[in-house]
């Protein structure tokens, strides 16, 4: 029995294998290779199969896949006529898993492709999430300004934002990182200079590289997920961090152990880019919220860790 085959582009749109529409967004009109099964494990495309009225199969890599094409490939898995579903997926290897319901693996899809919201805790970064709210209600906060303006703007992003953080002065605080689409790595389009313990070369070369290339890798990796997290996510994050970071321009590179506030932002453009806006402030047990009933952690590890260092 020969499927109908069709697939789905990362921008959620219906595309033909082998036709001209498809050769061009494969940037090759003449591909030697299986252009299909490349495009859906490299480029973020989905493949559906619908075999006859008995089975639709979902074929897709999730960690490339947008949420455009993941919400066009979900919505035909609601309406398919059949009576069973396969997913098949790229993990390690290709994977496959089949299911008699519709919700099932609607719902499974949501799983594979959801960007991890919350990053297990290293023994150098430790997360506490908190909510929102607990920032709009404290007027005191060095950060609520900045929240205020992507409510009240409706996460669009102009060169007010830039204004406002110079008026409070957040500017130093600030850091933008860019993120695309198709190019889901986030790059640096600013960085405030009170980051410091980045070193100074690093201030002046480190715009459009990526955010996973900081000085400190462990520390870079560590926050690209977040910032991909939002961007993807659309929500922002106000968390609690206690982190071992490397100064740079410090004789021998110390880990230094701080705490600290940080609000990401996830902002909309003219484009198709998101910027997530990161800014943070140092805490400690002194000057922590009084309303937050928070006080920063202090596993012996981190601290051993920082010490030894």
């Amino acid at each position: 029995m020969t499927p109908l085959t069709t697939l789905i582009t990362p921008d959620g749109d219906w595309v033909a294998a082998g036709s001209p529409e498809f050769h061009t967004l494969l940037g090759d009109s003449a591909p030697d290779y299986d252009s299909v099964a490349f495009a859906v494990r490299n480029l973020g495309f989905i493949q559906l199969k619908m075999f006859d009225k008995s089975l639709i199969e979902v074929e897709l890599h999730p960690r490339n896949v947008e949420l455009p094409a993941l919400l066009v490939a979900q919505q035909q898995v609601q309406s398919a006529p059949v009576g069973l579903y396969r997913i098949k997926y790229f993990d390690t290897e290709w994977r496959s898993e089949i299911s008699s319901s519709a919700d099932h693996t609607i719902s499974r899809l949501s799983e594979l492709c959801a960007p991890e919201f919350t990053q297990k805790s290293t023994d150098r970064f430790l997360v506490e999430p908190r909510d929102l709210s607990v920032l709009f209600d404290n007027e005191e906060n060095q950060l609520r300004p900045l929240a205020q303006k992507w409510r009240a703007a409706f996460a669009h992003f102009d060169p007010s934002v830039i204004s406002l953080a110079v008026v409070h002065g957040l500017l130093p605080r600030l850091m933008i990182a860019g993120v695309k689409p198709r190019k889901s790595d986030p790059v640096w389009r600013f960085i405030g200079a009170g980051h410091q313990w980045l070193g100074g070369q690093y201030l002046m070369r480190g715009l459009g590289e990526k955010v996973e290339f900081m000085p400190d890798k462990d520390y870079g990796a560590w926050a690209t997920h977040y910032y991909k997290s939002v961007a993807h996510t659309g929500q922002p994050r106000y968390d609690l961090i206690t982190g071992a970071i490397h100064y740079e321009d410090e004789t021998g590179k110390p880990l230094k152990l701080i705490h600290y506030e940080r609000l990401l932002l996830p902002w909309k453009t003219s484009t198709d880019e998101v910027f997530v806006t990161m800014c943070s402030r140092l805490v400690d047990a002194a000057d922590a919220d009084p309303k937050s009933a928070y006080s920063p952690p202090r596993p012996s590890n981190v601290i051993k860790f920082a010490k030894s260092s």
